[in-house]
């Protein structure tokens, strides 16, 4: 287990949780408000001098940010503080590959690495050298990192041909679903909103859920039966989350089209969470960078069960808990309604 201090400008909590899963112990958290990062370092020169020295009494494994560093700022960093630096976007691919278990996803998290490696591959190289693996070096990038810019280049090609034929795969899969009539619903939100444990709830599948960050990277469809005579297929997709890495969104597009091909999407939001607004927003966004914003969507508030004094008149959200089933027979009867209208319309 690495030794971490975090890096950020405003409050740690979610990165505390990802340097957590990706097997980080951390030490300590230093937040510096600033109205702009520094341009060579991204935090002043003060604040890097006390990080040296913290790094040099405690023996810091690794120093995380939590933005994404230039290529330049990385540099300067580890030269400066003399360990290994690690920014968001290199944090949650880590955990993304960490999780990676088909062949698909696999692909799709060496795509993202290579891309967002490529750019840093020379600092990159240094001090993997010196200081070893570890947090942000994981994945089936890791051993591709020797190559020349020219290699890592022509592996991008191979792995973006891999893709695009799992792509027309999955494609030729919607053709025949759409022959068989069953309109598909997706999960979508934001990473442990309980998105895996709804759609275990609505398939009626007793697999434990786990409530790690990113459990879920395969996209899992499922047909089920609503009410009496009403199938349908739903499918769970990899959770979002705030300054989701733009190469995991493009090497993942594979994948998220089967959001984007549904009929009908429940954005599930933990209702219990007191940034759920902001969250929403996240997920929303995302939405629609894959082209899937103007969707036909139901908002689904999950974890019901954890808020004792709940102000339905906030939101014209459907109110649910995955866990105790409460609120479920509404959400099923909307989501009928739902893609009844929508079949109607095609």
């Amino acid at each position: 287990m690495e030794s971490a201090i975090l890096v950020g400008t405003h409050a740690l909590d979610e990165l505390r949780e990802l340097a957590t899963s990706a097997g980080a112990r951390i030490i300590d958290e230093v937040i510096q408000h600033r109205d702009r990062p520094d341009p060579a370092t991204f935090i002043g020169k003060g604040k890097v001098e006390e990080l040296h020295e913290e790094v040099v009494v405690e023996g810091v494994d690794v120093v995380i940010f939590d933005h994404e560093l230039s290529p330049g700022q990385a540099k300067n960093l580890e030269e400066a503080l003399d360990t290994k630096v690690v920014d968001r976007t290199a944090l949650i691919l880590d955990i993304f590959a960490r999780r990676a278990r088909s062949k698909e996803g696999k692909l799709q998290v060496e795509l993202a690495q290579l891309e967002y490696r490529l750019p840093r591959l020379a600092g990159y190289r240094d001090y993997l050298s010196r200081l070893g693996g570890g947090i942000g070096t994981r994945g089936p990038g890791e051993t591709k990192l020797e190559m020349d810019r020219r290699q890592i280049r022509h592996r991008i090609s191979t792995l973006k041909r891999e893709i695009e034929q799992i792509r027309k795969h999955r494609q030729l899969h919607r053709e025949h679903r759409r022959r068989e009539h069953l309109p598909l619903v997706s999960l979508v939100g934001y990473t442990n909103a309980g998105k895996s444990t709804l759609f275990r709830s609505l398939s009626k599948e007793n697999t434990l859920v786990s409530k790690r960050l990113f459990s879920t990277l395969d996209t899992l469809i499922r047909r089920i039966q609503l009410g009496q005579n009403f199938p349908i297929l739903i499918s769970d997709t990899v959770g979002f989350i705030r300054k989701l890495p733009h190469q995991l969104v493009s090497a993942f597009r594979a994948t998220l089209e089967e959001v984007v091909e549904s009929d009908l999407i429940l954005h599930v939001i933990d209702v219990s969470d007191p940034d759920h607004d902001e969250k929403r927003a996240v997920v929303l966004r995302v939405l629609e960078e894959i082209g899937a914003r103007n969707h036909s969507m139901l908002t689904v508030f999950n974890k019901m069960d954890l808020v004792a004094d709940l102000d339905y008149t906030l939101s014209d959200g459907i109110y649910v808990s995955a866990i105790t089933g409460e609120g479920l027979d509404v959400l099923v009867n909307e989501i009928v309604r739902e893609v009844g209208l929508h079949s109607c319309s095609v």
